[in-house]
């Protein structure tokens, strides 16, 4: 027979199990608060956790990781920088003046001096029309516009003032005199989500600024019009450098940054084209939580860097930014929906001064998650919130999963103190020793040979 373990090591292994299964059941209740918790501020408050998140982005910046970043995105280093940037403008949005919109300021235009330097043009070719192309210089000028909004005009820099400007001229007589809606981002190459960003850039021009690119714009909404892709009826993904006509389908990574935008530049259009958007890419694969397709339904396509794997074809990038659209929409029950589904799936490590998701392993994605948990219109009002596209119930299915994690580690000593029941048909065997002393204990005689 196997040598049973002593009794101070049956002691240590009870407890060993014990702790385990505190440990079990503790990750199981966090998981159910950050299933159900607000984990979005709405386009007015807060959300809870970026401002943490943003200090671990800072650090990670000042630590090089632009430079690793770069290595893994064609635009890792500029994206990092950008959208840390832009994610501190949102914040400033929703202080009154003083020190916590300076600091707003002051960070967001550290972003923009990175973007603005030699490492942050280092991708982009300045042989383009506008110089480094469309997709530099709209989210740069987005940026820059985003500082001087949170700047009172008779505070705001004479210099920036210029620069917006004659960046913002450049950007409209580019669009002006192209044959196609979409300027090329790299030699020959062209993408309709970058555009968008630089549209938008100009009509924020024209609610600082003296108003020049109405027309502009106009003309850009209906060369969009007659140029959508046609299976889905939304801008698609990549299109002919000097036609704009659709190359391939609408997709997910880029879709889901073009409905951030587009509330800004025309409003109605936007509206339309976020329902088809919802409609056609936001899924619950297995019933479980809020997710963005990279294709639409009933199609299946390949992964690429910026897509990430698609499991169930799902794009967790695509994902986390249709947090931002879905907010600027006002259609808050998404948007909280997928804030909830991250703060479960996205394994978030905090600590009093910081944050990060997947342990901080990929800062980009920090800096994706915090852009798209501030989001808000910069240009226009806050939409009406459209009818409801995620069931009340979504989240019972995954709270049920994890109310059964918990409690597993504790069935089998419960199991253990449960009393004993007759039950009918064959009763339970009863050991032979047993047995002898019941009937020793009956006859009073002893058994045969004792």
């Amino acid at each position: 027979m196997p040598k049973q373990p002593s009794a101070p090591a049956r002691h240590v292994l009870r407890w060993a199990r014990v702790a385990v299964a505190v440990f079990v059941s503790a990750c199981a209740l966090l998981g159910a608060v950050r299933l159900v918790a607000p984990a979005t501020g709405g386009t007015e408050g807060e959300p809870g956790g970026v401002r943490q998140q943003l200090t671990f982005i800072r650090a990670a910046l000042d630590d090089g990781a632009g430079a690793g970043a770069q290595q893994q995105f064609p635009e890792g280093y500029f994206f990092l920088h950008a959208l840390y940037g832009l994610s501190w403008v949102e914040l400033g949005m929703r202080e009154p003046a003083g020190e916590a919109r300076a600091e707003a300021v002051r960070e967001a235009r550290w972003a923009l001096g990175r973007l603005d330097s030699a490492d942050g043009r280092a991708a982009f070719s300045a042989e383009l029309v506008p110089s480094y192309g469309v997709f530099y210089r709209g989210w740069t000028n987005w940026l820059r516009g985003g500082v001087l909004s949170l700047l009172p005009q008779g505070e705001r820099e004479s210099a920036e003032v210029r620069r917006f400007a004659a960046d913002s001229a450049a950007l409209g007589a580019a669009f002006d005199d192209s044959a196609s809606p979409y300027l090329a981002a790299y030699p020959r190459q062209a993408w309709p989500v970058d555009s968008t960003v630089a549209m938008a850039s100009l009509r924020l021009h024209d609610t600082l600024l003296p108003a020049r690119f109405t027309g502009t714009v106009e003309r850009w909404t209906d060369g969009v019009r007659q140029r959508l892709d046609p299976r889905t009826g939304l801008l698609p993904h990549r299109v002919a450098p000097d036609t704009g006509d659709p190359l391939e389908v609408a997709r997910g990574t880029s879709q889901s940054i073009i409905q951030r935008f587009l509330p800004d530049i025309d409003p109605d259009f936007a509206r339309e084209q976020y329902m088809r958007f919802r409609d056609r890419y936001v899924v619950t694969p297995l019933g479980l939580g809020p997710t963005t397709r990279e294709y639409p339904k009933g199609m299946d396509g390949p992964a690429d860097v910026d897509s990430g794997p698609l499991p169930l074809g799902v794009s967790l990038s695509a994902t986390v930014v249709t947090l931002g659209a879905a907010q600027v929409q006002g259609d808050a029950s998404l948007a909280e929906g997928i804030a909830n589904y991250g703060e479960l799936l996205g394994m978030p490590v905090s600590t009093p001064w910081t944050k990060r998701y997947a342990f901080g392993l990929i800062p980009i994605g920090d800096a994706f998650v915090a852009w798209s948990k501030t989001a808000r219109p910069w240009v226009a009002q806050t939409p009406a919130p459209p009818p409801s596209h995620l069931s009340s119930w979504w989240r019972v299915p995954l709270l049920a999963l994890l109310l059964v994690v918990g409690a597993a580690p504790w069935l089998p000593a419960l199991l253990r103190r449960l009393p004993h029941h007759r039950f009918r048909g064959r009763p339970p065997a009863v050991p032979v020793r047993r047995i002898w002393r019941q009937r020793l204990a009956k006859t009073g005689s002893q058994r045969p040979g004792e």
